[in-house]
């Protein structure tokens, strides 16, 4: 009587899957991330936006500009939940003209792999 052979995958055939999942995932953490990154850039544009229509909306109910930022984000008429945070943590302040300036948001992970090849160049 001959023994049953058994079935299991071969070392190549698992070094090849292992390839294919490292070299997968290498493609998609980065844009993972990057789309987080995006998405709280987007979410920072839209609570500058927010903010400026309350502002404009400040200045329509009492007929001034305000002169800190506090004076419309401390208000619950204008923001019953509280005031906007930007995602990335920088403050909100008001510029000359009275409104909330956008941010400029960087991806310093992008910035350093920029920098890694132009230093890598010389």
């Amino acid at each position: 009587m001959r023994p049953e052979k058994r079935q299991a995958f071969t070392l190549v055939e698992l070094m090849v899957v292992v390839l294919v999942l490292g070299a997968l995932t290498a493609i998609a953490i980065p844009r993972i991330t990057g789309g987080a990154f995006n998405a709280g850039v987007n979410a920072c544009r839209k609570n500058v936006d927010i903010m400026n229509s309350q502002i404009e909306l400040y200045h329509s109910n009492t007929g001034t500009w305000p002169v800190e930022i506090g004076e419309v984000t401390k208000d619950p008429n204008y923001f019953p939940d509280g005031p906007p945070k930007c995602p990335f943590k920088t403050p909100y302040v008001l510029d000359e003209n009275k409104r909330v300036p956008d941010h400029l948001h960087i991806n310093t992970s992008a910035v350093k792999k920029i920098s890694e090849s132009l230093l890598s160049k010389d």
